[in-house]
């Protein structure tokens, strides 16, 4: 039942209450007729459509692909849905400032659970398949991006970097995995068509005759829907009729206010007014500070005092142990030379080994891996790095000048902006992905030769080869930059350009 059907009931067994009707009365009417319910915006209509179409077309192709994928793509329907109620918020209320946390708690939880699965399966056949989706899912930031279908446009193309990945090796060997990854992308590109019909310069708000914000998201939790100020709003109803004080039994009149006026109640706006029309007075009563109490000429107060932090809940998109990723990004981030410097830290939490912030080191870091571990390495720059053993994983994130040293790995080793990366290859590693890297060296060994290495953004990539005989020196083979793209039958054909010389 709606509000105002609600609310017309409501007025109708008060009236009936109140005053005792003629015999010849029908009861018809009493009460009143039900009012209609308020419609969608147009932009919640389509995001309903977007979401019934395409991504639950998705959670449909991903139960032929597997439990752990379906899990995943449950989770993003769910995100999904959260973003919805967020979107039918803004229409309702007007934007706050600062926003409270609570509006995006729900998109946190869900977009962080699909993080989540994918850090934990990292050893599954289906890893390629969890991190596009969860590469895809960063999207549902646009709402806090002033050009958002560029950001979307963005993100595509990060999950289809490992996306493209299944197309190319289930092409000739399953339907079902193409068809996931391909349902998967038309989500966001009816996403970004979506963005250019009802956001193109970003998310609006209610400004003009919104509701509170926090109001408005317990009312769309509740199921009712906030009273919103429109040009041609209705007529009040009917007050109920006036209680009788002399009849038995009825309750006593209220008191009389005390001589004087008494104290004013909290919603009475005379007051503020009176505060006003005190002019330059209503500043007397304040106490002027000391200079020995003023924090920009005392840095012992700055010192001593304290922010409380916020949970990872509220802050960021995904959960504590997700690598970080957020779909809200806000402020760009500083420069190296301006961050603090943090301690190095080298820690083995559950299965993973956490390497980070290693700066200037003399001596090689040794990590004893094993089958089951998965090592994450950020923020090292001009140190070199040995992991003795096979390991489950290996990831490289803004390091600079790092050198690695690998045994054998059971899936693959990513590096992500990472100038002048070197890797050397003892044992076997089936798959390295250099994403945004500068300058790189892959010296590979005579067991590590089938290694599959995957570019993107990259620039100035040498595969060194080992030598066939003792006779011969290493071969150093630099990967490919420029690509020629030319129509032929109606189809794109590209080609490696080669240089002569």
């Amino acid at each position: 039942m709606s509000v105002d059907e609600s609310h017309a009931s409501t007025v109708a067994a008060i009236t009936s209450a109140g005053s005792v009707p003629s015999e010849n009365q029908s009861s018809s009417t009493t009460l009143q007729p039900p009012a209609a319910s308020e419609p969608l915006p147009r932009s919640i209509e389509d995001f309903d459509k977007l979401v019934q179409e395409d991504v639950r077309s998705f959670v449909a192709a991903s139960s032929k692909v597997g439990d752990l994928v379906e899990q995943q793509a449950k989770s993003v329907l769910a995100a999904f849905d959260a973003e919805r109620t967020y979107l039918l918020l803004t229409t309702k209320a007007k934007k706050p400032n600062p926003q409270p946390p609570e509006l995006l708690t729900e998109l946190h939880h869900h977009t962080g659970a699909v993080d989540d699965i994918r850090e934990a399966n990292r050893p599954s056949p289906l890893f390629p398949h969890l991190s596009a989706i969860s590469e895809g899912i960063v999207a549902l930031g646009w709402i806090v991006e002033t050009r958002p279908a560029d950001f979307v446009t963005d993100t595509l193309g990060s999950a289809q970097f490992f996306g493209n990945r299944v197309l190319k090796e289930y092409k000739d060997k399953d339907k079902a995995h193409t068809e996931f990854i391909q349902a998967y992308y038309r989500i966001f590109k009816s996403l970004i068509t979506y963005i250019k019909q009802h956001y193109p310069s970003g998310l609006t708000w209610n400004n003009k005759d919104g509701i509170d914000a926090m109001e408005a998201l317990n009312q769309i939790k509740s199921g009712s829907s906030p009273s919103v100020k429109t040009g041609t709003s209705s007529a009040p109803p009917p007050p109920p009729p006036l209680p009788t004080f002399d009849a038995p039994g009825a309750p006593p009149p209220p008191p009389m206010p005390a001589a004087g006026g008494g104290s004013k109640s909290g919603g009475d706006m005379s007051a503020v007014f009176d505060q006003l029309n005190r002019g330059s007075s209503v500043t007397s009563g304040l106490r002027k500070v000391e200079k020995s109490e003023m924090t920009h000429k005392n840095p012992s107060l700055r010192a001593s005092s304290t922010v409380p932090e916020r949970s990872n809940s509220q802050t960021s998109i995904s959960s504590s142990t997700s690598r970080g990723k957020s779909p809200m990004p806000s402020k760009k981030p500083k420069p190296e030379s301006m961050r603090t410097k943090k301690p190095p830290k080298k820690e083995l939490e559950g299965n993973k080994w956490l390497i980070e912030n290693f700066e200037n080191v003399a001596d090689i870091i040794e990590i004893p891996a094993q089958l089951t571990h998965s090592i994450l390495i950020t923020r090292c720059s001009k140190c070199i790095i040995k992991i003795n053993g096979k390991a489950n994983a290996v990831s490289i994130d803004n390091c600079a000048s790092l050198s690695i040293v690998v045994d054998s790995l059971v899936s693959s080793l990513d590096v992500i902006k990472s100038p002048k990366f070197q890797l050397q290859i003892d044992g076997q590693v089936p798959t390295v992905m250099l994403d945004q890297v500068d300058t790189a060296s892959l010296y590979l060994s005579q067991e590590s030769v089938g290694t599959e290495v995957f570019t993107s953004k990259s620039s100035s990539i040498n595969i060194v080869l080992p030598p066939k005989n003792d006779n011969e020196d290493d071969k150093e083979c630099p990967l490919p930059e420029q690509i020629r793209s030319v129509v032929k039958g109606g189809t794109v054909v590209s080609e490696i350009v080669e240089h002569a010389g």
